[in-house]
């Protein structure tokens, strides 16, 4: 998809496809509310070529609702597309990222190539931030995950523009079309590595795919592998990486502002913790067979950070940003660790020894591998982390897959992530941590417990991360119900969502000095 940014008047946009969004701006509570319809565009030719057509009644604006409508009278575009955002009073930048993906999804099973967008002019949207939404939804709608079929039909919409009025903000406008090309950019980046399956994506190739991005994208990168996981005693996620002949990849990607002198940088290291694991089977603790063909997606947390990583390298906020990833597959060999084996994690420094770790369960295999990436994140220096994974069942069981799940040791790094999700539009929610899902993964032999059971299974695989954590101020995001789409949505297509990229890099800009 080209994208384009214009300022002109609406009436004169020559297109397959004019997008203009819609609301119900009655604030009337009842039965007996009706509706009242808003478009939200002060061009006088759009409104007049939809009055008819409005006048009906069965358009009521809901979120994500359509109407089209066909050789719009005095509009040069061939068709005009109405397209809900709901209440008025609760719209907010996502809305308009929707909205616009849905109109996207609508145009591409019916041939139309080229599309433009008429950037709300009503008060509730400001216009950076509506801008950035805008294109974000579109880049986001075009994708579909059918990278291996021989009969790929290419449906894309070819040619999608933002258009603003003169009067507008053109320079809030311009830095939040440019911002938003670049986040979806990187958000699809993300999508199509957890669309990859397991033999087109090894530990080793998404190594490689994270240094190709990373030389793209100004960042430095460090790959590595089994040897450097015995130098640094990574035995837990060494224990994990064992069962498969596949080699781990321990992956490492730097971000350094401009002007950046380590003898003079007094700013926060922030540290991006991503599980890489390219297939997950259970490994001894072998899961069900049925819709194990989706344990590609248990890397996406690596994917949202190295998708962050990629936007962070060409947005450029005045931070250092270090990414820590871990991938490695989940397999039952022969050489596989087995439930009731005990692993040695990474030591955070010479004077203390790595804590101990029981197997209860192979496939609690996640939380393993991002204990010696916390750890090693704190060696490098980072002063504040937050990491992502796919990592339990139990929270999609709470939560469902509407939010993920949020743990933190620090309210004020938590409260950067609630305003981040203010601009991502992604929903997190915050579960509780304690030491009482700390005593249920203490083990009678080792240290630690890598489950602690059917019961609070999110907070306590939460708890044992933060073990390795420490004081340092740190988030946990339980993606796993959140990372892979089941369902086909109005704005995006079923499959690998990108979930977290716009948080993360959210959470980052805010500690920008």
């Amino acid at each position: 998809m080209k994208t384009h940014l214009v300022f002109a008047n609406l009436a004169g946009i020559e297109t397959d496809l004019l997008i203009v969004a819609a609301a119900d701006a009655q604030t009337a509570k009842g039965a007996d509310a009706k509706p009242e319809l808003v478009l939200l565009t002060s061009d006088a030719t759009v409104k007049a070529a939809a009055a008819t057509v409005l006048a009906l009644g069965e358009f009521k604006a809901g979120a994500n609702e359509t109407l089209l409508i066909h050789t719009p009278a005095g509009l040069a575009a061939k068709r005009l597309l109405l397209v809900g955002v709901g209440k008025l009073a609760k719209a907010t930048p996502h809305s308009i990222r929707a909205a616009v993906g849905t109109a996207i999804r609508f145009a591409k099973p019916r041939a139309i190539r080229a599309a433009a967008f008429a950037l709300p002019n009503a008060a509730e949207f400001a216009a950076k931030s509506s801008a950035r939404a805008a294109v974000e939804g579109a880049m986001l709608a075009d994708y579909d995950p059918d990278t291996y079929r021989s009969d790929r039909k290419d449906l894309s919409v070819y040619d999608f523009t933002v258009v603003a009025t003169a009067d507008v903000d053109a320079a809030a406008v311009n830095l939040g079309y440019a911002e938003g090309v670049i986040v979806a950019e990187s958000q699809n980046f993300a999508r199509e590595l957890v669309n990859e399956p397991g033999n087109k994506l090894t530990p080793t190739i998404l190594g490689q795919r994270a240094a190709a991005i990373a030389a793209a994208n100004g960042l430095k990168s460090e790959v590595y592998s089994t040897e450097k996981l015995h130098e640094l005693k990574m035995g837990s996620f060494w224990a994990v990486s064992q069962g498969s002949e596949e080699p781990p990849a321990l992956i490492v990607l730097t971000y350094e502002p401009e002007g950046y002198d380590p003898a003079t940088y007094t700013g926060p290291v922030l540290g991006l913790v991503g599980k890489g694991i390219t297939f997950d089977t259970g490994g001894i603790s072998i899961k069900p067979s049925e819709k194990m063909e989706l344990m590609k997606y248990d890397m996406g947390g690596s994917a949202a950070m190295l998708g962050a990583m990629a936007a962070i390298g060409r947005i450029k906020p005045k931070v250092k940003v270090i990414s820590v990833v871990c991938s490695a597959e989940n397999m039952p060999d022969g050489k596989a660790q087995k439930p009731g084996d005990v692993q040695t994690a990474m030591p955070f420094s010479a004077d203390e020894p790595g804590k101990t770790i029981e197997v209860i369960n192979t496939d609690a295999e996640g939380r393993m591998v991002l204990a010696d990436g916390l750890t090693y994140a704190r060696q490098l220096g980072c002063t504040h982390l937050i990491d992502a994974a796919t990592l339990t069942g139990a929270c999609v069981v709470a939560l469902g897959p509407v939010s993920a799940g949020g743990f933190s040791n620090n309210d004020e790094s938590y409260e950067k992530l609630i305003k981040a999700l203010e601009i991502s539009g992604e929903k997190i929610w915050r579960l509780p941590l304690g030491d009482e899902y700390l005593e249920q993964i203490k083990s009678d032999i080792a240290d630690l417990k890598n489950t602690g059971g059917r019961w609070g299974g999110a907070s306590t695989a939460a708890q044992f991360l933060q073990v390795f954590a420490g004081d340092t101020p740190w988030i946990h995001l339980d993606i796993a119900g959140m990372a892979w789409y089941e369902d086909t949505k109005p704005f995006i297509a079923k499959g690998p969502s990108g979930f977290g990229v716009r948080s993360i890099l959210e959470w980052v800009r805010s500690y920008e000095r």
